[in-house]
């Protein structure tokens, strides 16, 4: 977790001291095998080529899709209210094997998506047969539009991904208030060891490898 703050200048005014032009950034990286819960049957599994080699899904054949059941839960301190978006480090291989459900609360409503199919949740993954970042957004009817989050107050939050269909791959996930569209101005990245500074201790985790992995 990283704070950025920027000063262009400051003016002594009758003993005041006024400080203007600031303007603050934060991001943060989390492997997505760190969750607080990961509930079966999503499970961790390894691939050399992701972050810290591991990463989470649903175990199955992308042609058979339809996942529906599991999902991987995030005790998240967010330190200043701020519109937040998130990205993922995603693979996808087909149409079978390229969505989740997302919700954030207290910015979302307490809502199991994987019940109520609400597509305000849904996300559409950009396929890629390898990893790549993909901005979570509404996969509505009547289109895909990229999701933000207003968090009114510091404090926890819980993040929820998912099962929506099998084979769906999540390596990282990034928080940011950098709201662009534009994956080259909002750089997204992998963890870095200051976005330690506010742990998320995995637990409840099953592991599993499956061999294709290592060659995409």
């Amino acid at each position: 977790m990283r704070f950025k703050t920027f000063v262009f200048g400051t003016l002594f005014t009758f003993g005041l001291l006024l400080t203007v032009g600031i303007s603050y950034g934060y991001e943060r990286a989390i492997e997505a095998e760190a969750a607080d819960t990961i509930e079966a049957p999503m499970v961790v599994a390894d691939d050399d080529a992701a972050s810290g080699g591991q990463f989470i899904w649903m175990e199955g054949d992308p042609a058979t899709g339809g996942g529906g059941e599991g999902w991987a839960e995030y005790k998240l301190h967010i330190s200043a209210p701020g519109t937040y978006a998130l990205w993922g480090k995603v693979l996808a291989w087909d149409g079978n094997s390229d969505s989740f459900w997302v919700t954030w609360q207290p910015a979302d409503p307490d809502e199991n998506a994987q019940e109520t199919q609400n597509t305000e949740f849904r996300w559409g993954v950009a396929q890629g047969n390898e990893w790549h970042w993909d901005r979570i957004n509404h996969w509505l009817d009547g289109g895909t539009f990229e999701r933000e989050w207003e968090i009114a107050e510091a404090g926890e939050t819980t993040l929820r991904i998912a099962v929506r269909e099998d084979a769906c791959m999540l390596d990282v996930i990034y928080i940011t208030d950098n709201l662009s569209e534009d994956e080259a101005e909002v750089n997204p990245r992998d963890p870095i060891p200051e976005d330690s500074l506010t742990p998320v201790e995995p637990q409840d985790k099953l592991a599993t490898t499956w061999g294709k992995l290592k060659d995409i």
